[in-house]
């Protein structure tokens, strides 16, 4: 069998060095973020997110799947207090889960984790009532803008009409 012709041909691979990269401080209180790929248009997000000790999100509906990887610290779901992600853990969550993620305040680091998203949060206020939709686009306006206030323009990957960077 020949290979198949080249779909999609690459002058360069599309790669984020995180290490390298500026870290978006404090995108919502506590949350720090390097962008990986946002694509808007297919509602898939891919980053890396640190978390301070003490955050809490709020609680949220998943139209989509959700990959989390937890790279160093902890944090659980506070439906679930006693099932703690710490370094090491992979968490599949299906669509239509329902959660509030939390850090707890006694940790002594910042918890790293890596996500892929498909679809939107949609997060309601602690009485249960809608707050706002949190997708790959929400995602994107809020990172720029705080990374403007930092002084930088951040480097992610963007679909175009093909897969390339945000510059």
């Amino acid at each position: 069998m020949a290979l198949p012709d080249i779909i999609n041909h690459q002058d360069f691979l599309l790669t984020i060095h995180t290490n390298d990269e500026k870290l978006i401080k404090n995108a919502l209180p506590g949350v720090h973020i390097y962008p990986l790929m946002l694509d808007s248009e297919n509602g898939v997000w891919v980053l890396r997110v640190l978390f301070e000790p003490g955050t809490v999100l709020p609680k949220h509906f998943h139209t989509g799947v959700v990959h989390l990887y937890t790279l160093s610290g902890s944090w659980h779901y506070t439906e679930y207090p006693d099932d703690v992600q710490k370094a090491g853990s992979y968490l599949f969550e299906p669509g239509g889960s329902i959660h509030q993620f939390q850090v707890p305040e006694e940790n002594t680091e910042v918890t790293d984790t890596f996500m892929v998203v498909m679809g939107s949060n949609i997060n309601f206020d602690p009485d249960g009532n809608y707050m706002n939709i949190m997708d790959a686009g929400w995602i994107e306006q809020v990172m720029l803008a705080a990374a403007k206030e930092q002084g930088f323009e951040p480097k992610y990957i963007k679909p175009k009409s093909l897969y390339g960077f945000n510059k």
